[in-house]
């Protein structure tokens, strides 16, 4: 897949967020794509991200701006069964393979 740019819609005050910006500059710089991290934008996110089952989207989410589309690739953090902690590696896989670059 061809990434253009890497999009980060988060608010700084959500506990996710110090995690989503971590990964979301760790891939950028490994794709050596651009990030631009977007404040609050809760337009942005209905449009383009995962919804719950009131039609409402969370932040933050991560997406990738794929010839032309915007498509989400990680909107929730893993979690490790066994320690109950943010799985940060678990994450970067899934969001290689949401980009077909699984190794």
């Amino acid at each position: 897949m061809n990434v253009k740019r890497l999009i980060l819609v988060t608010a700084k005050h959500l506990p996710q967020h110090k995690y989503f910006e971590t990964l979301a500059k760790q891939i950028a710089e490994q794709l050596k794509v651009p990030l631009d991290i977007i404040e609050e934008d809760y337009v942005f996110v209905n449009t383009y991200g995962e919804k719950d089952e009131f039609g409402m989207a969370w932040l933050p989410q991560l997406f990738a701006e794929l010839n032309g589309e915007i498509k989400p690739i990680l909107t929730r953090l893993p979690i490790n069964e066994k320690t109950l902690d943010v799985d940060l590696e678990k994450a970067r896989k899934d969001i290689l393979n949401a980009l077909g670059l699984a190794q």
